[in-house]
C-alpha cells in the first residue's frame, strides 16, 4: 500500500510509457503528430512503436518494425502473406510484454491492431484507438471487440460518433488530423519547386497511384494512358516513402517526371490530380486541388469486397463526408483510359469551380483543427 500511495504521489516524475501502432503510411503521419502532441502535454513521454519514418524522426529512435513490412493490400496478398503476418502478431505481443506500457494507442489497420487491443486488455493496459477502423462500411461485427477490448474511441470523422453510440460506445470526435498537417505547411515557391525538381513551365497534373507496390503497379500505367490526350501538360508521380526511387525509373520519360516525398508541395503546385483511393483523396482536396478517384483491385478480392461492404455509396472520403459525389470515383471496370480522359477534362474546365466551392463546405463539416492536441488530452489526462 506504501508503495501504491508513493507512485500516486509521484507520478508526474515517473515517465509514462507509449506504445504506438501504425500499420501505413497514414497512420505514420498521424502517429507521429500524435507523439509531438503528446510530448507537449507530457515532456518526459517514453515511446515504443510500429510505424515509419516521420514517428522515428519525433521520438529519436527506429520503430519495432517499419509499416513498409506490414502493410499488404486486399483479401488475396493478406492470405498469401499470413506467415508473415502472423508472426509480426507474435512479435508485437512478445514486445508489448517485455515493455509494459502504462497505455497502448492503436492507429487504424485493424486486422492487426484488434488482435493486440485484446492481448494488451488481458494484461491490464489501457487500450485506446486512435482513427477508427471503417467499420460502417464493412465488418461492423468487430464493434464488439472494441467494446470489450478498447478504453476510448478517438474518431476523426463526424458521423463515426453517432455509429458508435448506435452501439451503445461513447466515441470522442477529435476532429481530422489532416487539417493539422496541412495547417502547417509553409506557403510553397512555385518557380523553386519545379526548378528543384527539373519541370517545365506546363501544368501539372499530379499522380498518386498509392503507396504499396502491387496498388502503384496496376494504378501508374492506367493514369498514364491518358497523356496523348494532354499534350501541353506534364505529369509528376508522387514518390511514397515506402518505395524506392528506382522503382519508379521505368515510368519517367520526357513527360513524366517523378518526385520523391514531397506529395503535398506537389500537389500545391498542380492543377489536377488523378488519385487511388484512400487517405490521399482527402489530402487532395483539403489542399485545393480537384481530383478523379481511382481505384482497381484484383476481380477475386473485388468481388468478395463488393459482398462485405454494405450500405455504403462512396469509396472516397471525400464523397463519404460529404455524403454525395463530389469528386468522380472511376472504380474496376468503370476505370478506362476513355473515362479517365473525360473526367479529367470536367476538372480542368467546367467542374472545377464546382468542387472547389465543394471543398470549402468539406472543411467546414471537419470542424476546426486540433485534432492531434485534442487526442493527446484524452490519452495522457487518464493515465
Amino acid at each position: 500500500m506504501k508503495w501504491n500511495k508513493f507512485l500516486e504521489n509521484h507520478k508526474h516524475i515517473i515517465p509514462m510509457k507509449y506504445y504506438i501502432i501504425a500499420g501505413e503510411a497514414s497512420g505514420d503521419l498521424h502517429g507521429s503528430n500524435l507523439m509531438k502532441s503528446i510530448l507537449k502535454k507530457d515532456s518526459n513521454a517514453e515511446f515504443r512503436f510500429w510505424g515509419g519514418d516521420l514517428m522515428a524522426a519525433v521520438a529519436q529512435q527506429e520503430p519495432v518494425k517499419h509499416y513498409r513490412d506490414l502493410a499488404f493490400m486486399g483479401f488475396i496478398e493478406v492470405v498469401q502473406n499470413l506467415g508473415t503476418i502472423l508472426k509480426n502478431i507474435k512479435l508485437c505481443k512478445k514486445d508489448i510484454q517485455a515493455y509494459r506500457p502504462d497505455v497502448l494507442v492503436l492507429v487504424d489497420y485493424p486486422g492487426f491492431n484488434l488482435r493486440i487491443a485484446q492481448f494488451a486488455k488481458s494484461l491490464g493496459i489501457r487500450v485506446v484507438y486512435y482513427i477508427s477502423p471503417q467499420l460502417w462500411a464493412w465488418k461492423e461485427g468487430r464493434v464488439k471487440t472494441i467494446k470489450q477490448y478498447v478504453d476510448d474511441m478517438l474518431v476523426i470523422l463526424p458521423f463515426e460518433k453517432d455509429f458508435y453510440k448506435k452501439h451503445q460506445i461513447e466515441a470522442h470526435f477529435v476532429g481530422h488530423p489532416l487539417l493539422d498537417a496541412i495547417s502547417d505547411l509553409k506557403p510553397i515557391d512555385t518557380e523553386q519547386f519545379r526548378a528543384e525538381h527539373q519541370l517545365n513551365n506546363n501544368p501539372i497534373i499530379a499522380l498518386l497511384p498509392g503507396s504499396r507496390k502491387q496498388e502503384v503497379e496496376k494504378m501508374l500505367a492506367m493514369m498514364l494512358s491518358v497523356r496523348s490526350h494532354f499534350p501541353d501538360y506534364q505529369f509528376v508521380i508522387a514518390g511514397a516513402p515506402s518505395l524506392p526511387p528506382s522503382f519508379y525509373e521505368k515510368y519517367v520519360d520526357d513527360n513524366v517526371h517523378f518526385v520523391s516525398n514531397k506529395t503535398y508541395d506537389l500537389l500545391r503546385c498542380s492543377q489536377a490530380a488523378l488519385v487511388t483511393s484512400g487517405t490521399a483523396t482527402l489530402e487532395t482536396a483539403l489542399l485545393g486541388i480537384p481530383e478523379v478517384v481511382c481505384y482497381r483491385g484484383s476481380a477475386i478480392s473485388y468481388a468478395i469486397a463488393k459482398r462485405l461492404v454494405k450500405h455504403i455509396r462512396y469509396i472516397s472520403l471525400v464523397n463519404l463526408i460529404m455524403d454525395r459525389e463530389v469528386v468522380k470515383e472511376l472504380i474496376q471496370n468503370d476505370l478506362t483510359t476513355e473515362n479517365l480522359v473525360k473526367e479529367l477534362n470536367l476538372i480542368l474546365n467546367e467542374n472545377r469551380h464546382r468542387i472547389l466551392e465543394d471543398y470549402t463546405e468539406l472543411r467546414q463539416k471537419l470542424g476546426g483543427k486540433g485534432a492531434s492536441d485534442n487526442a493527446a488530452d484524452i490519452i495522457v489526462s487518464k493515465d
